[in-house]
């Protein structure tokens, strides 16, 4: 296999979860997210396509770094690899969750779960790769801005989850 096609479906495969969730966003940002309460510190909706997009190739890349120097998912990388699967898993979830189900709750549940798993991949990244786990931080740091922002929107939109529970 050539040696541009495992890094480049590594970053690839964030991707595919981020384009599933945009379809589920994108009908429900005018029909129902316009309709909650926002905060002042709100960024506007156009910046949140970029930054996943930049988020999603560095986490992609950071994988195939650690996935390459830890000896595939035969060697020391297994666990490392693990937790990026479960961080992807719960990263892909929220979307449908917030956008898709409209809880805000489960949303939130589920982006504090995310921010540990992004965690312990930070934290096991760096013992196979250094810049793997540096490359990560960013994300991370973006994943506790939107839980700020998820929390916001659960405890000021009180009557969403109402109708839910």
């Amino acid at each position: 296999m050539s040696d541009y096609v495992k890094p480049a479906a590594a970053v690839i495969l964030p991707f595919v979860g981020g384009f599933a969730g945009s379809l589920v966003t994108q009908k429900n940002i005018p029909t129902w997210y316009e309709g909650l309460k926002h905060p002042s510190w709100r960024p506007p909706n156009r910046v949140f396509g970029p930054v996943w997009s930049l988020l999603y190739g560095s986490m992609g890349y950071a994988s195939y770094l650690v996935w390459r120097d830890g000896g595939g998912f035969g060697g020391d990388a297994a666990v490392p690899l693990a937790w990026y699967g479960s961080q992807l898993a719960l990263n892909w979830a929220w979307t449908p969750l917030f956008f898709g189900f409209h809880s805000l709750k489960w949303a939130f549940v589920d982006i504090i779960a995310l921010w540990g798993a992004i965690s312990g991949t930070i934290y096991t990244f760096h013992g196979i790769n250094e810049t793997a786990a540096y490359l990560m931080i960013p994300y991370l740091g973006w994943v506790t801005f939107a839980s700020a922002l998820n929390f916001w929107h659960w405890k000021n939109n009180p009557s969403i989850e109402e109708k839910k529970d």
